[in-house]
């Protein structure tokens, strides 16, 4: 769909606030951009009036939704799903081997000889490979993990690599995400490719949350910030369009996506979130039924 996709009437404003998301307790160790923190209350009162058996996360990125979903006791089970492979073995490292990472952590402390050894090291184990992932991801700006993402030089406070390292933190995260491993499958792999087999195995005992990256309409964020950003973003319509569980879908206010929205007869409500400058930017919550207008 092009760039220059006419503007559509404007879809209304959700009717549950905007969140501080220091209010929300933070599960995932990945500080990972375009977190979806901001919008565990929709996710709660989503899944509150599905109901569903399990939660399928097919872009699960930092794992926010599935880790609050699990962990609150709004489902069994979640399927986490991600293509990228060092997002995949973090969390493989986490559900496998978390009191191991957790001790990592708590030993490391980054200076950037180190991070940058890191970098240019091929990870041996799971382990290796899931502990690199999570300090290239606290050590580098806004998290970013793909190709050509810096390093933090100052930091807060002047605290350069470490301003974003917090070894108890992170540790104690992993050690809370451990009583529920079981009841979370992780799993690396093309969103696009395994929906429809997850979609047609559980059907509406399965509700899906889906966070893909924001590159519809010539969008460059989601180039800029994930290294597996392509996506057919029509398809993915036209698949939570043909199954028969609820869905929340998240995606920027972009007339190309309002278009899909309204060609599917989706419902969808704004919602103001701030970024990192603070600046309030519309995204629209979709879901298959009106939910929060």
């Amino acid at each position: 769909m092009s760039a220059q996709t006419p503007a559509v009437p404007g879809f209304p404003t959700s009717r549950l606030p905007a969140v501080n998301v220091a209010q929300v307790p933070q599960r995932s160790p990945l500080r990972y951009p375009g977190g979806k923190t901001w919008l565990i209350p929709h996710v709660r009162a989503w899944l509150r009036h599905v109901q569903p058996t399990l939660l399928v996360d097919p872009f699960c990125g930092g794992g926010i939704v599935s880790l609050t979903a699990v962990m609150e006791g709004l489902v069994e089970r979640c399927i986490m799903l991600d293509l990228d492979p060092d997002v995949a073995a973090f969390w493989h490292a986490v559900l496998r081997e978390g009191e191991a990472l957790a001790q990592r952590i708590e030993d490391f402390e980054p200076s950037r000889e180190q991070v940058e050894a890191l970098m240019r090291t091929v990870p041996a184990s799971i382990l290796d490979h899931g502990f690199r992932t999570l300090v290239l991801n606290r050590t580098r700006r806004s998290g970013i993990l793909a190709p050509g993402a810096a390093l933090i030089r100052q930091g807060e406070n002047g605290q350069g690599l470490s301003s974003r390292w917090y070894p108890d933190t992170l540790a104690r995260r992993i050690r809370a995400i451990q009583p529920f491993a079981e009841r979370i499958v992780f799993a690396q792999g093309d969103a696009l490719a395994l929906l429809p087999s997850l979609l047609h195995g559980w059907g509406r005992r399965a509700a899906l949350f889906v966070d893909p990256p924001y590159t519809a309409g010539g969008k460059r964020a989601g180039q800029r910030l994930y290294t597996y950003h392509e996506l057919d973003h029509e398809r993915l319509f036209d698949l939570l369009a043909g199954g028969r569980g609820s869905f929340l879908l998240t995606y920027d206010a972009a007339p190309a996506i309002e278009h899909l929205v309204i060609r599917h007869g989706f419902h969808a409500v704004r919602v103001a979130m701030k970024n990192a400058h603070h600046a309030h930017l519309p995204e629209l919550v979709i879901t298959s039924e009106a939910l929060f207008a």
